[in-house]
């Protein structure tokens, strides 16, 4: 049977820690356990010491990706958890991922419902990411950015180069493992209030969620964003160039500019698309 690690990325976590370490070694014990600490200035480590978990530190913070990432490497266990070091997550719910993922699934996903969300706008966010992610891949994504999830550690690692250090690993994990056709699932989970501050700016992570969207595409089959542009494009400059002949009788710069620019984008799409089919290339 696989061994299990749980990686806990947690930054100044020490008051969620407290509580949450004991009730995830009583709900797991023969798990490995493993906090990252993404160079927290609280008593996170004084804190895994006496829980008797695996604390990796660093001398500064370098973001939540980068903390998975690291906790990923070290994990010894053929099954990896994730989940947030915040006590939002209840270890209960670890079992349940882990049987979903035996049905036959390499990651299985902790969706959470709109009460768990962090605030509406949060949640409307969320919303429109699940909606483009499932138009994109053609299955039902539940929780494009769940941070509670239990995959396969060498399907996992397959992609690790791939995940940024921000806070955007769970939608490039997500949409990497449809794009290589490995199984996902969904189940239900209820989210608690974190423990402490959010790490959350709204207007950094404002401009970071709306690049999400760009990645959503571009991770999965950047034709499908570039062609839809594209045909906007030479629409719009069939639009003008109907509009302008009708009342000038000619062809203006503009549409000539717009069929211009479709082309452009059709051909940004086709290159894209092969450098995202080179990325996801297994060599050997």
């Amino acid at each position: 049977m696989n061994r299990l690690s749980i990686i806990l990325p947690a930054k100044n976590e020490g008051a969620a820690l407290k509580d949450l370490l004991p009730q995830l070694r009583a709900a797991q014990p023969g798990a490995e356990i493993i906090v990252v600490d993404d160079g927290s200035t609280d008593d996170t480590r004084i804190i895994c010491e006496q829980s008797g978990v695996i604390c990796l530190s660093s001398p500064y913070s370098m973001g939540n990706g980068a903390a998975i990432k690291r906790g990923a490497r070290a994990a010894s266990g053929g099954l990896l958890v994730f989940m947030d070091g915040d006590g939002q997550h209840d270890p209960a719910d670890v079992e349940r991922l882990l049987d979903k993922l035996n049905e036959g699934y390499d990651m299985v996903v902790g969706a959470r419902d709109w009460g768990s969300q962090a605030g509406v706008g949060r949640g409307v966010a969320n919303t429109i990411y699940n909606w483009l992610a499932t138009r994109m891949t053609g299955h039902h994504v539940a929780d494009l950015t769940s941070g509670f999830r239990a995959v396969r550690a060498a399907k996992f690692r397959e992609f690790i180069h791939l995940l940024p250090n921000g806070f955007s690993y769970p939608t490039t994990s997500t949409m990497a493992f449809f794009r290589s056709a490995y199984p996902v699932a969904y189940v239900p989970i209820k989210a608690g209030q974190r423990v402490g501050k959010s790490h959350i700016k709204p207007l950094k992570d404002g401009i970071r969620f709306l690049l999400i969207i760009f990645k959503i595409a571009t991770l999965y089959s950047p034709l499908k964003l570039f062609a839809p542009a594209s045909f906007v494009f030479f629409f719009l400059g069939c639009l003008n160039y109907a509009w302008t002949f009708i009342r000038e009788g000619r062809l203006t710069n503009m549409s000539t500019l717009m069929w211009s620019a479709a082309v452009i984008v059709f051909l940004i799409g086709l290159v894209s698309e092969q450098i995202t089919a080179l990325t996801y290339r297994k060599d050997g």
